[in-house]
């Protein structure tokens, strides 16, 4: 190994010791994931002015970062599914009754399709002042190769329909969707999860013994789950330090002055749309300054993460512990977000990419025959996005293609997809947790006292005994 990368490891394990010492002296779990946030851009930062972003230095030091930072990432992936079952079963086994699991998935659904309808309108809008255009702009050699690859997925996304995803989510094999093995995995399992829980009410009047049984065994797995989930968020703050440094240190910045009018709408509408979210949580009686900075260590992770699976253990402790969402609302809206009315990467990115697109084939995306169609496609398609890294790109095929817009031209984005994905997924993940509170608030059982607390929960635990 080379002495450089020796040297970076050693900069980089001094800086996870200062974040060490921060938690043995008991800092708040804000204030370590912002220092961890920070620490990383500043590594990031530095190892990019030595090196060059491109640099084997770099490249290797990242690997080793790698190690941190997506393993903590399949850490939380690893209790996803476990994680969702529990939890839905265990809420399911506490309803009155099937209609509330039926409000439930109404209103979460509901307003996690709704808010990516107001999305794509806010992209189109964007798209509009700042004046995206594909047409004039050349490609590298990186664009051109993206381009290629997009071109060969048209067909299967074309081969997508409303009927053929809603079959998706029907888990035909359990088991696979356990290891996450299709993209509707998650909606899978939170089905499967709750046939679980619906066959096991059935028999609580027939066979109460058993059911107590069942009962006493899902309380049990549910605490255990929790623990684990408590163990691995207190990695919180490591993960994004590393996360946050390889972006940093590999993002080039002359790719981003090349598309700096992109990048700048992107993240007006990004904010825009959080916003949305604000004006919503208001209408709702919340205080949105205390909302904010009660969901800013979630929004912090799925930024650096750029995976809104990833979020949905931190999504649910943040919603029943910041916010006073009942955990089996948490955990519907936490794994539908991550699967369904993505406001980031099904709303706004396909919006503006095709009326970005558009003009190149002679087409005014300014219209209402292209408008039209466009939200509409927009919103039926954002059923079943992945919430892993892709979900965009796939997301705007299914657009582009349905709107006979030549996909290749995406490819043209390739060298800024990272800084814009971040901002994405951001926004997921606070449309999810939206979209609980909503369902929360208008069925009554949102614990105002937990929201109003100004106290820093102990969402990692980490002053718990070990």
């Amino acid at each position: 190994m080379a002495l450089n990368v020796i040297l970076n490891l050693l900069a980089a394990l001094a800086l996870l010791g200062l974040m060490y010492a921060q938690q043995r002296r008991h800092a708040s779990f804000s204030v370590r994931v912002f220092t961890g946030m920070g620490l990383g851009v500043m590594l990031g930062a530095a190892l990019q002015a030595l090196y060059g972003a491109g640099a084997a230095e770099v490249k290797t030091t990242g690997d080793y970062l790698d190690i941190v930072g997506s393993g903590y990432v399949k850490l939380l992936q690893m209790i996803v599914m476990p994680l969702i079952m529990v939890s839905i079963i265990s809420a399911i086994l506490k309803l009155k009754g099937i209609n509330a699991l039926g409000k439930i998935s109404a209103l979460t659904i509901g307003t996690l399709m709704a808010t990516t309808l107001i999305a794509a309108v806010i992209g189109i809008v964007m798209a509009k002042t700042f004046h995206l255009s594909a047409v004039g702009l050349t490609a590298s050699a990186a664009d051109v190769a993206r381009g290629v690859y997009l071109q060969g997925k048209v067909e299967a996304a074309q081969a997508i329909s409303l009927p053929s995803m809603l079959l998706s989510f029907i888990p035909a094999n359990p088991f696979l969707d356990m290891t996450g093995g299709r993209k509707t995995s998650t909606i899978a399992v939170v089905i499967f999860s709750v046939f679980i829980g619906v066959a096991a009410s059935g028999i609580h009047g027939k066979q109460p013994e058993i059911f107590a049984t069942f009962e006493r065994f899902i309380q049990v797995a549910h605490a255990i789950v929790m623990r684990i989930v408590a163990l691995v968020l207190r990695l919180t703050p490591y993960g994004v330090f590393a996360l946050m440094a390889q972006v940093v240190s590999t993002s080039s910045y002359a790719d981003i002055l090349r598309l700096v009018d992109f990048v700048a709408a992107s993240y007006s509408a990004l904010l825009l749309m959080f916003g949305v979210h604000l004006l919503i949580v208001s209408g709702l009686g919340l205080n949105p300054l205390r909302w904010t900075r009660k969901i800013l260590p979630l929004l912090t992770f799925a930024f650096t993460s750029r995976s809104s699976a990833g979020a949905i253990p931190m999504s649910v402790q943040t919603q029943t512990q910041r916010l006073g969402t009942p955990e089996g609302i948490a955990n519907f809206a936490a794994s539908f977000g991550a699967t369904i009315g993505q406001n980031g990467c099904a709303g706004i990115y396909p919006a503006m990419l095709a009326v970005m697109i558009a003009p190149t084939v002679g087409i005014d995306p300014f219209t209402v025959s292209f408008i039209a169609p466009l939200l509409a496609i927009i919103t039926l398609g954002s059923v079943g996005v992945a919430g892993v890294g892709g979900g965009a790109t796939f997301a705007a095929l299914i657009v582009l293609s349905s709107m006979n817009l030549p996909v290749a031209l995406a490819g043209l984005l390739i060298s800024i997809e990272p800084l814009i994905d971040m901002g994405r997924t951001a926004l997921n993940v606070s449309g999810s947790v939206t979209a609980g509170a909503v369902t929360s608030r208008v069925l009554g059982e949102t614990d105002r006292a937990v929201f109003d607390s100004d106290a820093d929960a102990t969402i990692d635990s980490s002053r718990q005994a070990a």
